[in-house]
């Protein structure tokens, strides 16, 4: 059994797509706009009148505020003007980049070398606006030193409390005692207190 061809459904699916995300020029099907923008007299015109007007501008009559009464339309370069849109919404996603969670492991005997190796890592990572997320990792019998754990991650902490702020109190669960530093958003100097 032969099935029909599935041609313009298709098809019509990769048109809705590349609909403009405004309505511009002749899609304006309203009777009237108010007219905006540069080099234009502000006002409420016909339609055909107001694309009249940015044609001879050599311009774009864009819909601004389609629920407005009337629309409001702007006589812009469309193309000019999805670029900026565009430029600006990818400086913005720039600007908030998400901030991801290191980890750092350690184990209950981690070594003096190793542990000030991990503190510079994750005061890198700390700086650079991301969360750390240190634990201990207890193979065996070892879950018998908890407390060496809870050590670590405490002295870890004190390490790095001019860049970073635990959220909680270490926490076993399993064989993984963790604790999460997140980044300090001001750096207030410390009043008093021994250093590290």
């Amino acid at each position: 059994m032969a099935f029909p061809p599935r041609g313009p459904r298709g098809n019509q699916r990769f048109q809705r797509q590349q609909e403009p995300e405004h309505r511009i020029n002749e899609r304006i099907r309203v009777p009237q706009v108010r007219l905006v923008g540069d080099n234009v007299t502000v006002g409420v015109y016909p339609t055909h009148e107001a694309l009249k007007i940015a044609r001879e501008l050599e311009l774009d009559l864009v819909e601004i505020s389609p629920n407005a009464d009337p629309p409001v339309c702007k006589a812009i370069d469309y193309k000019k003007f999805l670029y900026e849109k565009k430029r600006k919404e990818k400086e913005m996603k720039a600007n908030a980049k998400q901030s991801e969670v290191k980890e750092i492991r350690f184990t209950p005997g981690t070594d003096d070398h190793d542990f000030d190796f991990k503190a510079k890592h994750a005061e890198g990572f700390l700086k650079d606006g991301n969360k750390v997320k240190a634990y201990v990792q207890f193979k065996g019998r070892a879950i018998m030193f908890k407390e060496r754990g809870e050590l670590v991650l405490l002295k870890f902490a004190e390490r790095l409390a001019e860049v970073g702020q635990p959220e909680s109190l270490p926490r076993l669960e399993g064989k993984r005692m963790f604790l999460m530093l997140a980044p300090k958003t001001s750096k207030k100097k410390p009043t008093g207190g021994a250093a590290a």
